[in-house]
């Protein structure tokens, strides 16, 4: 069946939700609009890296703003909207376990939100306030099996592209730097490097305690910059990761944020010695996620 939306990317553009062979299993109460869907399945990618764990993340059209994992799915969600507090009042919130009302509590009704399943006293907090909800019925570590080709009807002609399955592979994920890693920095490397996988081109992620303290993403220039003076005194020891290379410059301003942890795609021996020189572990993947 067809869901009408509320509108399209502007209010004057018309929107709808048509089905095809090959959908997750889902419900929609409340209204959404184009954008919202765009967010929604932003969000629902990016959860489906943490389907076994307490995760959450705020998303606004197609930019994740902040997202956290938890001990609890509570502790997710306060952790997501201490990162980012000004856009966690208009965000779609995704979510990768069960709402209960500690959760439907923090939420305002210029939210929408996601998640597998909702205990009856969210519901009606939700309901009360007047919030959309999506019930996502398919389990999230299912969520990519339903991924398919990427496809634009463009006045050049259709592009197609495969969906970005990428992985870290233990191959090719190295440590290069004299430096060597903590248990918690790997975690945080990990957790940074899969945010940062689904963020716009460009994309630099500053994470800590597994939370990111800043998002840059979609910008041309000075990506590194932006993000270290967002996260402003929560980058000391933090992980940086980029989905591109970075400079000679990248690696002195991420110094000056006292960052503990460079993730990138691959590194010069220029970049390596630059690290060694400030006692910075450096990772690199072997792989480029960049996204438009």
């Amino acid at each position: 069946m067809n869901i009408n939306l509320v509108h399209g990317e502007n209010h004057h553009q018309n929107a709808s939700i048509e089905p095809h062979d090959n959908i997750i299993d889902y419900q929609v109460n409340g209204e959404l609009t184009y954008i919202q869907v765009l967010s929604l399945l932003k969000g629902l990618s990016l959860m489906s890296e943490f389907y076994d764990v307490k995760a959450a993340c705020t998303i606004k059209g197609s930019g994740i703003c902040a997202a956290a994992l938890g001990q609890s799915l509570a502790d997710a969600v306060q952790k997501v909207m201490d990162s980012n507090p000004i856009d966690f009042l208009n965000s779609v919130i995704v979510v990768s376990s069960e709402v209960d009302s500690e959760i439907a509590r923090f939420l305002k009704n210029t939210n929408v939100i996601a998640a597998p399943s909702y205990t009856k006293n969210a519901l009606e907090i939700l309901d009360t306030k007047g919030i959309a909800y999506v019930t996502i019925k398919t389990p999230l570590k299912d969520y990519k099996q339903y991924l398919s080709d990427e496809v634009k009807t463009t006045p050049l002609g259709t592009l197609i592209q495969s969906p970005n399955l990428s992985n870290l592979d233990k191959d090719t994920f190295k440590v290069v730097s004299k430096q060597k890693p903590t248990t918690e920095q790997i975690e945080d490397a990990v957790f940074a490097w899969k945010v940062a996988k689904h963020c716009s081109s460009q994309a630099i992620v500053v994470a800590k305690d597994l939370k990111t303290a800043a998002i840059a993403q979609g910008l041309q220039s000075a990506s590194v910059e932006f993000a270290l003076d967002y996260s402003c005194d929560m980058s000391k020891d933090a992980i940086l990761a980029s989905d591109m290379l970075i400079s000679t410059h990248d690696i002195n301003v991420a110094s000056q944020g006292r960052i503990g942890l460079v993730i990138v795609p691959d590194a010069g021996k220029e970049i390596i010695s630059l690290a060694d020189k400030y006692n910075m572990v450096l990772i690199t993947t072997g792989i480029t996620n960049i996204l438009y």
